[in-house]
C-alpha cells in the first residue's frame, strides 16, 4: 500500500498586508465553527464589517513577526512536515488540503494530524469538516485516519518541557503562566455537555471533547515535569462580544504587574508553532503592557516548533507512515 501523511494547522495570510489579511480573515471567520450564527447573518457581517475593520490592524501585527521567508507558522509547519516525511496543509489559506492531496497523488491510505493539542470544535472538528468537503469533490478517495488530540502524549509534553526549561532557568520568574487560546463559553459548554463553572474541570480526567479540562490537565502535566508550584492557567485571543472562558491572559498579566510582580514567563501549550498569538500578541503587545503597568520582564517560551523530541512524537502519532516517494 502507498501511504502518506498530512499535518494541518490553522494557516496564515499570504502576506502582512491589509488586502491579504482581509482575505484570510474572511475565510477564517466565515467558518460556521468559528462564528456560530446563520450564514445569512455571518457572511455579510464578516465580509462587510469585521474583516475590513480588522484587516489593517492585524496586518500591522503580522508585519512585526513576518520573516523574509514568510509567516513563522507556515515555515515551522513546513519544516516539521519535511522532518517527518509528511505534507503540510492549512485549514485556511495556502497550502490547502486540496494542495496537500495533490502533492500526495494516488495514495491508498492517508494519516491526518491536526496540529491542535487539545480538542475544540473550532479547530479539530473544523479541520475534519474541510477534509470531508475536499474528499467529496474527488473520485479517488483513500482510507483516512485522523489522529486525535495529543495533549497527553509523552513526546509532546517532553518537547514542551524541553523548550521551556532553559527559559525558566535563565529568567527565574516570579510567576509562570500557561496561556491557551480562548474559546467562547458557549462552545465549551456544548462540547462537554456540562454546567461550566470556575472549578468544574479541576483535577478531573478530561472528557474527550472538553477543551478547558484538557488545557488544565496539560498545565498539570507540564508543571509536574518542570517542577512549577501553583501554575496559573489563562486564556488569550478573545474575539467578539460573547463571553469567553477565563481568566484572560492579558488581564492576569496586568494584575500581576500592578501587584508588584516583576518577572513573568509565559508558556503556550495550545500552540505547536510560534505564530501571531505567541510572537506578537504575547511577545510584543502583552510584554509592552506588562512593563507599562510596572513589570520588568515578560518572556514567552518558544513553542515546540521542530524540537527533536517533538519530531519523534509526530512520527509516533503518525504511526510510522512512510515518507512519500
Amino acid at each position: 500500500m502507498k501511504r502518506g501523511a498530512i499535518l494541518v494547522n490553522i494557516g496564515s495570510p499570504e502576506a502582512p498586508t491589509a488586502p491579504a489579511v482581509r482575505r484570510y480573515l474572511g475565510s477564517f471567520l466565515s467558518d460556521p465553527r468559528i462564528l456560530g450564527m446563520p450564514a445569512a447573518v455571518r457572511v455579510p457581517l464578516v465580509y462587510g464589517l469585521i474583516a475590513p475593520l480588522r484587516a489593517s490592524r492585524s496586518a500591522h501585527a503580522y508585519a512585526k513577526i513576518w520573516t523574509p521567508q514568510g509567516s513563522p507558522l507556515t515555515l515551522h509547519g513546513q519544516a516539521l512536515a519535511a522532518a517527518t516525511g509528511a505534507v503540510y496543509a492549512t485549514r485556511y489559506g495556502r497550502p490547502s488540503l486540496d494542495d496537500a492531496l495533490d502533492r500526495l497523488g494516488d495514495t491508498d491510505e492517508i494519516t491526518v494530524l491536526p496540529l491542535y493539542p487539545q480538542y475544540a470544535a473550532a479547530t479539530t472538528a473544523s479541520t475534519m469538516d474541510a477534509l470531508g468537503e475536499v474528499l467529496a469533490r474527488r473520485v479517488r478517495v483513500p482510507a483516512i485516519r485522523v489522529v486525535p488530540p495529543f495533549w497527553a502524549h509523552p513526546g509532546f509534553l517532553d518537547a514542551a518541557a524541553a523548550v521551556a526549561r532553559p527559559v525558566l532557568e535563565a529568567e527565574a520568574p516570579e510567576r509562570v503562566l500557561f496561556s491557551y487560546h480562548g474559546l467562547p463559553e458557549s462552545q465549551v459548554r456544548a462540547a462537554c455537555d456540562g454546567a461550566l463553572t470556575a472549578t468544574c474541570c479541576d483535577g478531573q480526567s478530561p472528557p474527550p471533547f472538553c477543551y478547558r479540562a484538557q488545557c488544565l490537565a496539560t498545565t498539570r502535566l507540564l508543571a509536574a515535569r518542570l517542577g512549577i508550584d501553583a501554575p496559573v492557567t489563562t486564556f488569550q485571543s478573545r474575539l467578539g462580544p460573547a463571553k469567553w472562558i477565563g481568566p484572560a491572559t492579558l488581564d492576569t498579566v496586568l494584575e500581576l504587574a500592578r501587584s508588584g510582580v516583576k518577572r513573568v514567563v509565559v508558556l503556550t501549550p495550545s500552540f505547536v508553532a510560534d505564530c501571531l498569538e505567541t510572537l506578537e500578541e504575547l511577545g510584543v503587545s502583552a510584554r509592552d503592557q506588562f512593563v507599562a503597568a510596572g513589570g520588568e520582564r515578560l518572556v514567552v517560551a518558544p513553542c515546540v516548533n521542530t524540537h527533536p523530541r517533538w519530531v519523534e512524537a509526530v512520527e509516533d502519532l503518525l504511526g510510522g507512515a512512510p515518507r512519500p516517494s
